[in-house]
């Protein structure tokens, strides 16, 4: 990040986003070609606006998964890849198969779902079985050695993949293969977070909607439609507002090309050829503040469907808690903790930067920040401390054990006050 978009940003307490109206009537979706496109434009144009955008296939031709796990035909390379994956679990998906507003999944050895597959197009793109999907395989988890692909520097600002590496629990970094018709239904992304989607080979269709669309797409009880395309959608009586709705954003995306997903924009994937591709799941402090609304979001909504439970439980407030973490993954004493490894890395690598012989963050964290440079360091914890305030003046999180917390807000906010300070 250069100082100018540094200062500019830092002067701001709520990150500026165009309205949808804006960006239809200006952009589009615009297409990244040249390899030279820095990242401070990507900052600039994309990730502070929240606007999708897609990089030509420039930007993968360098890696080994697109030159080893595809034919020169273009087709993926079954033969290479069952000699490095063959006895691999992995989960697939059922595309005609329903469970809720997703896809139900079962665990296969990777051999019998490229199997699967071959007998598949073999059978016209068909099968008794139904339309199965690899789907959110960490292959980069469990084959870390393999070194198929790299991250490219607009993506490398992930918060998410580096909380969960340091604490080695998970990530959120996947792999999908899946046959021509293959599709994942209409949703929005974890945590609100950011995507990124690198297409080994193959093609794909996306429908997008931007935030505050998916409103005009929920039935008369609240649910979200499972399938954009479908046509009860035209039923007023299901969908009352559906007519309010904007068009999708159509975007095709071809072999090698990668889309940038925006934060909290609703989404629906075709596969429209045999198709693999490397998606990751990010979340920094360009949307850290829409993670936050969501968060808070979820835990109102928790709180109403038990309320009737509120003044008879003397531990209502914590149930709350609990619930809202298990169907979503997270709650308000993890988002702390979650602050305050990215704020503790910062700081480290700032102290670095000064000369400062205390411990730094690990090597690799740290050549990524280094990368992005000291300026994109102070940005990010100008944010983490714009929502620790935010934080520490919101009743729910102030109710939490004090004890429960792996540290204290407080105490992080002024060393991060102190740190902005000799920056700025």
């Amino acid at each position: 990040m250069d100082r100018e978009t540094f200062h500019t940003c830092c002067s701001q307490v709520k990150i500026p986003r165009q309205s949808y109206e804006q960006f239809r009537s200006s952009h589009f979706v615009e297409y990244v070609e040249k390899k030279d496109f820095s990242y401070s434009r990507f900052f600039k144009n994309y990730l502070l606006p929240n606007h999708p955008c897609v990089f030509s296939k420039r930007f993968t031709e360098d890696w080994n998964c697109r030159k080893n796990w595809v034919t020169e035909a273009g087709k993926p390379n079954f033969q290479r890849l069952l000699q490095d994956f063959e006895e691999t679990p992995v989960p697939v998906a059922n595309c005609n198969a329903r469970e809720y507003n997703a896809n139900p999944k079962q665990i296969l050895p990777f051999k019998e779902f490229i199997s699967y597959w071959r007998e598949y197009i073999l059978n016209g793109h068909s099968s008794p079985k139904g339309c199965l999907y690899l789907k959110d395989w960490h292959m980069h988890r469990e084959f870390p050695e393999h070194n198929v692909y790299s991250t490219p520097v607009f993506f490398s600002s992930d918060w998410l993949n580096e909380y969960w590496d340091t604490i080695e629990v998970d990530d959120y970094r996947f792999v999908y293969m899946g046959p021509k018709g293959s599709w994942t239904p209409f949703h929005v992304d974890v945590f609100r977070s950011y995507s990124w989607s690198a297409n080994v080979c193959g093609r794909k269709k996306w429908l997008l909607y931007p935030p505050g669309q998916e409103e005009y797409l929920r039935d008369c009880h609240g649910n979200l439609i499972y399938d954009v395309t479908a046509p009860a959608l035209q039923d007023k009586g299901q969908y009352p507002l559906y007519e309010k709705a904007c068009q999708p954003l159509e975007i095709i995306q071809e072999a090698g090309e990668i889309i940038f997903v925006p934060s909290g924009w609703h989404h629906q994937v075709y596969n429209l050829e045999d198709t693999i591709s490397i998606n990751h799941n990010w979340l920094n402090g360009c949307n850290l503040d829409i993670t936050w609304q969501f968060l808070q979001g979820e835990l109102s909504a928790v709180q109403r469907e038990i309320s009737e439970w509120r003044d008879s439980m003397d531990t209502w407030h914590q149930h709350c808690q609990v619930i809202m973490k298990s169907c979503t993954g997270i709650d308000y004493g993890e988002f702390a903790s979650f602050l305050k490894i990215i704020a503790n890395n910062r700081l480290s690598f700032l102290n670095t930067c000064s000369g400062s012989s205390a411990p730094g963050c690990p090597r690799h964290l740290s050549d990524t920040l280094a990368s992005l440079g000291p300026h994109h360091a102070a940005f990010d914890l100008q944010r983490v401390a714009h929502i620790l305030e935010c934080m520490l003046s919101n009743e729910d999180f102030l109710r939490l054990d004090p004890a429960s917390l792996s540290s204290q807000p407080e105490s992080l906010l002024q060393q991060i006050r102190d740190a902005m300070r000799s920056t700025l």
